[in-house]
Formats: C-alpha cells, sequence, structure tokens
C-alpha cells in the first residue's frame, strides 16, 4: 500500500479530519490516552469514524517511523448519508432503489457488484460502516469506476437505517436461501431496498426478520450457492426487466 493511502500521527489525523478528508478507516493502538488523544476521539465520535482498537505490533506492520499509535486510511470515494438521498430521489419523482450490503467481505465482489447496480441503475448502495470490506483502490478498479458514480452511503446501525427505509415507504427484499419465493414472484416496481448477505454468513437475523419478503434465486446444480455478485446481478436485472415493461427505456 502506497504511503498516499494514509495518514498517521495524532495531529495530523486530526486536521485530515477537520479539512474533511473521508475516512474509511482509523486504527488506534490499545492503551493510548492523553489530551490530544482525547480531542481526536471526540472528532471520531462527532463525524462517526469506523475505528479499531488494535495492538502495536499491528500498527508497527505499516511502513512508517512515528504513528503514534494511530493510522487513519483516507478512503478513494465520498460517503453520503441515506436519509439525506431518500427525500432527494422522492422529489424527483423517483421510484427509489437501494441496495443493501450486509457485510461483504471481499473488495472484489464490492466492486462487481457496484459495477452491476450502477450498469441497472440503482441509486445508492449502503453499507454498513463495521464488519465490512474496506473500499479501497482495488475495490474501485474493480468497479470499473461505478463506485466513484454511485453514491455510497454508510451507516453504523444498519438495522435502523433498514427500519428508516421501510418507514419512507420502500419495500425490503431479502436475496437469501431461506427465501419462500422466487426471486421473479416479487413485484419490483415498489420503491425498494434490496438486501444481499454477505459471502459466508448472509444475512443478518434480524435484517431477516424485518424483510419484507425473502426471495431465493432457484440452484439447480449440486453446488448450493452463487457467487455474491452473480446472485446480485440476477435479482438486479429482474427489477430492470419488469420496470422496462412498464417503462421501456
Amino acid at each position: 500500500m502506497s504511503n498516499e493511502s494514509y495518514i498517521y500521527g495524532l495531529r495530523p489525523v486530526i486536521e485530515a479530519i477537520e479539512a474533511g478528508k473521508e475516512i474509511e478507516k482509523l486504527l488506534i493502538q490499545k492503551g493510548l490516552h492523553g489530551e490530544l488523544f482525547a480531542e481526536l476521539m471526540k472528532r471520531v465520535s462527532d463525524r462517526q469514524i469506523p475505528c479499531q482498537t488494535v495492538p502495536q505490533v499491528k500498527l508497527n506492520q505499516y511502513p512508517v517511523r512515528n504513528h503514534q499509535g494511530v493510522i487513519a486510511f483516507i478512503s478513494p470515494i465520498s460517503y453520503y448519508s441515506v436519509e439525506d438521498i431518500i427525500p432527494g430521489l422522492y422529489e424527483q419523482g423517483k421510484v427509489p432503489v437501494i441496495l443493501i450490503l450486509d457485510g461483504l467481505t471481499d473488495v472484489r465482489n464490492v466492486g462487481a457488484i457496484a459495477r452491476t447496480a450502477e450498469c441497472a441503475g440503482v441509486d445508492a448502495l449502503l453499507i454498513p460502516s463495521r464488519g465490512f470490506a474496506q473500499i479501497n483502490a482495488d475495490a474501485v478498479k474493480t468497479s470499473a469506476g461505478a463506485l466513484a458514480r454511485i453514491p455510497v452511503c454508510r451507516t453504523f446501525n444498519l438495522f435502523r437505517t433498514c427500519q428508516y427505509l421501510r418507514n419512507s415507504g420502500l419495500q425490503l427484499v431479502a436475496c437469501t436461501e431461506k427465501g419462500v419465493e422466487c426471486y421473479h414472484q416479487v413485484s419490483y416496481l415498489l420503491p425498494t431496498a434490496i438486501v444481499i448477505g454477505s459471502e459466508d454468513t448472509g444475512i443478518s437475523r434480524d435484517i431477516l426478520k424485518l424483510a419484507d419478503r425473502l426471495v431465493r434465486i432457484p440452484i439447480l446444480g449440486e453446488i448450493q450457492s452463487l457467487n455474491v455478485s452473480v446472485a446480485t446481478g440476477v435479482i438486479l436485472y429482474e427489477l430492470v426487466r419488469q420496470r422496462q415493461e412498464i417503462h421501456p427505456a
């Protein structure tokens, strides 16, 4: 990783946050204290920046001489608030489509999904602040630039944000092997938020309970699951098909 991808040291990181730099995540050494550290943590809390407490040996793996117990990774994209985006979509007369990625860990899958989402006309991606693949240069490259074009919204509480989407009139459609309906049996003509789960554990239980519809993609072979980016493409283009039948391009 190049030195341009991160900033280190207490004061430089504070200044980066104050300058409006988009922080992807923050690594903080266990046991840090002092006035400058307290100042940093106040800004981290105010800006809801994802942070992780790690042992010093973890920070020492990076080629920096004096990290002072803090390394901030700079995001190659800007993040948005879904609460700001939804009202604007309705004001434009759109029928919103939000793609929710619950806990994906492979940056290549994130990039591939973003590329498909942009091609399918998705209005925004929604991701959790923690337990998610770092959106880095590799993810942006895999997305063929889509991550720079489609709004990416980040939330500290994915469950509450999903509740907000439902309260805003979007149906919550979870794509899961636990689905009772085939993916094409659902109408996507309504405002819709599609939930895709992580590569290994799928969609979290609380969001499954919150979902309005649980849909599955039929598997006819012996391998019992599709790659998550392929599954996302299948369901998104069913949405595109249904909407184009009503409003042909």
